[in-house]
């Protein structure tokens, strides 16, 4: 087989030679922005804490347990044995907290390899342990109890590269009437309940992301018809063709800036997170996004940024950036070559901004309520599916005499954005209102604004309003009278909420339903008042925060962790953890969607204790509740004690999350996330009862 290779010219040598240079610099640039990105969390773990514990029970004798404790570390990492070394190394040690009645057989001990050597650092002998690490003791425990068990360690490198000494907490229960083993495990530095709660599912994970990705996509095709970039398709495609000296080099320019657009919209919000993640870690970033999702401040500026958007579209002024910006790039863009074609990329982004900037922000809000990577997964479906046409052409440019011309058409377009943005915008304006319970935009008053603007919205459709730049229409076509017809079925479908009906399509986006004052209650399961639901719960006494708290279809329950548990021990029932938030949109569609199935309810009605902990509520509580951490930062709003109490009881920092504890706090059955499928909701469920009368026996 040969192949056959073409050498430039002695003359297209500089040219060519130039170009590969400019080539290269781009291509370095986004292999760097790239491999920081996706090859960040493996950086940041290695400087992070690497060695993590796992601990056991097990009886051995009449009231005689063995505790077990074995540590995981990477293969370049080891720590060092009990032994006690003046000047030395810190040992790694083990101590109890044993409850009355208790008390420790033996001392502890390390029954996996130790291997013994001469330390030039520390100029003696020292005991040195790899993975697996297994430390052993045993206790005598008569009447059942948990134990609270504290190891301490210090990691250290085949380069003598010892990290700061660490230790981790690790709580094991052992029933009076049964010696069943239980484990346990816990992050470095966390304490962990007697089964540590396993990672979120990953199909679970998946199947939100995806639904996200979906969505960003459609937003990106639909950024294409608008005004600011439409006219640019034919227009950008054609220069390539005419000017790149050859119908290969078209295509190949013309794929760069497919490309360097996608950079333009996905590198700045990557970089963002590159820099967060370095400066404090993954609870950092979590906390940044959380703030931008949840705080009034944020979502106001977002509020009013698209009622801003939307009087633009609708004709009142043109929002455009600012001139120099944009002639500047243009003048880049006349250099030729890659970086000629980077600069009109950016001129596209730049001018298209009037059209494309509520869109992008309406997708990166989204995005910030799951992990912390998906804003720059989403914000890259998007770009993608925003520059894919730009590529698509320049390959097949016989398909631009398909495309419609420009017109009045693409301003009906805008205009149609217009409405959507008046709609959309209200969901930020509702965020603040939930979260800091200021009681302005209730279901019902959400959903009569909603109703009037989609009506408006059918009539502009219909031809029967027009705005200052809309084209007299002489007919109405055939796809506004479909499009009028589905706007108008809409509305017809949101009526019926105003007295009280689930509206499980816009679950996501609305106020819940105990926040609409009227409910016309017909069979279904309609909102309780909130005292009425705490009262008929506990026995006369209203659980705390359910005066501005409330579980969907008339559920009772609690809202502090700590009452819940105590009232479940009392009734003999296992405890539903519900970790959500107001802003959590997954949260709202899975007790539309799941909760709200009649099985569903049964089995939480009256089978379980349920105990909602809201992540996001601003509520500030009194001074005796706040909770102080290691560091010295204060945690005085519920939302913020609550994510902490789940961050470090059960490593969870997502919402929804469904945990199944028994009365000693140990899970039932893998916790769960989103997912709406009814049935396996249903077993997850009843798995959770059956493991908890067998625990019972």
């Amino acid at each position: 087989m040969f192949v056959r290779v073409r050498f430039p010219s002695r003359a297209q040598y500089p040219e060519r030679m130039a170009e590969v240079r400019n080539i290269s610099h781009i291509w370095r640039a986004l292999a760097l922005s790239l491999f920081l990105l996706f090859s960040l969390r493996a950086a940041g773990q290695y400087f992070e804490q690497p060695v993590s514990w796992r601990g056991s029970v097990e009886k051995v004798g009449d009231n005689l347990y063995e505790l077990r404790f074995v540590a995981n570390m990477g293969p370049e990492w080891h720590i060092y044995d009990m032994e006690e070394y003046a000047g030395g190394p810190n040992p790694t040690t083990l101590s109890l907290e044993l409850p009355n009645g208790a008390e420790t057989a033996d001392a502890p001990r390390i029954t996996s390899e130790v291997s013994k050597s001469y330390d030039d650092a520390f100029r003696m002998e020292v005991g040195v342990c790899h993975a697996p690490v297994t430390i052993v003791q045993r206790v005598e425990v008569p009447d059942g109890g948990n134990i609270i068990a504290t190891l301490e360690w210090q990691a250290c490198n085949a380069t003598n590269y010892c990290l700061p000494p660490a230790d981790q907490t690790i709580t094991l229960s052992i029933a009076a009437s049964e010696g069943a083993a239980a484990a346990a495990d816990a992050a470095p530095g966390a304490e962990a309940s007697a089964a540590a709660p396993e990672a979120f599912a990953g199909e679970e994970t998946a199947g939100s992301l995806w639904s996200v990705i979906l969505e960003a996509i459609a937003w990106g095709f639909v950024a294409l018809l608008t005004p600011c970039v439409f006219p640019m398709v034919p227009m950008t495609v054609s220069f390539f063709l005419k000017n790149s000296g050859g119908k290969r080099r078209g295509r190949f320019m013309a794929m760069l800036y497919g490309l360097s657009i996608i950079a333009l919209y996905t590198l700045p919000i990557a970089i963002i997170i590159v820099i967060t993640y370095f400066v404090g870690g993954d609870a950092v970033t979590a906390d940044i996004f959380n703030w931008l999702a949840t705080h009034w401040i944020p979502n106001l500026i977002f509020f009013a940024i698209f009622m801003i958007f939307a009087a633009s579209f609708f004709g009142a002024f043109e929002i455009t950036m600012p001139s120099w910006l944009v002639n500047k790039a243009d003048s880049k863009s006349d250099r030729g070559g890659i970086i000629g074609v980077f600069f009109m990329a950016l001129t596209l982004v730049l001018v298209s901004f009037s059209c494309t900037g509520p869109i992008v922000g309406s997708v990166l809000i989204k995005s910030t309520q799951g992990e912390i990577w998906e804003p720059v997964i989403t914000m890259l479906a998007f770009s993608v599916a925003f520059a894919l046409p730009f590529t698509i052409f320049a390959f097949a440019p016989s398909l631009l005499k398909d495309l419609p011309k420009s017109g009045g058409w693409l301003n009906s377009v805008k205009v149609v954005l217009g409405f959507l943005e008046l709609a959309l915008g209200l969901k930020f304006l509702s965020v603040a209102d939930q979260t800091y319970h200021w009681g302005i935009l209730d279901r019902e008053v959400y959903l009569a604004l909603w109703i009037v603007i989609f009506f408006l919205l059918g009539l502009y459709l219909l031809g029967k309003i027009r705005f200052v730049n809309d084209s007299p229409a002489g007919h109405l076509s055939v796809k506004r009278l479909l499009l009028s017809i589905i706007v108008f079925a809409f509305v017809v479908y949101m009526i019926p909420g105003m007295w009280g009906a689930p509206l499980k399509a816009l679950s996501g986006y609305l106020p819940p339903l105990a926040t609409q004052d009227f409910v016309m209650t017909g069979g279904g399961a309609a909102a309780l008042p909130a005292a009425d639901a705490a009262e008929s719960h506990s026995a006369g006494k209203a659980p705390k925060y359910s005066d501005f708290l409330h579980l969907p279809h008339g559920l009772n329950g609690f809202f502090d962790y700590d009452e819940g548990l105590e009232y479940a021990r009392k009734a003999g029932k296992p405890l539903f953890v519900d970790f959500t938030g107001h802003g959590c949109v997954n949260c709202r569609e899975m007790e539309a969607a799941v909760w709200s199935d009649s099985r569903v309810l049964e089995i939480l009605r009256n089978e379980y204790v349920i105990v909602a902990l809201y992540a996001d509520d601003k509520k500030r509580l009194p001074e005796n509740e706040w909770v102080t951490l290691e560091n010295g930062k204060v945690l005085k709003d519920l939302g913020k004690i609550n994510s902490n109490f789940m961050m470090h009881k059960f490593g969870v920092n997502a919402q929804p999350y469904y945990i199944l504890l028994d009365n000693r706090e140990r899970q039932l059955v893998k916790p769960r996330g989103y997912n709406t499928d009814i049935e396996e909701f249903i077993a997850f469920l009843e798995e959770g009862l059956r493991n908890y009368r067998n625990s019972l026996l």
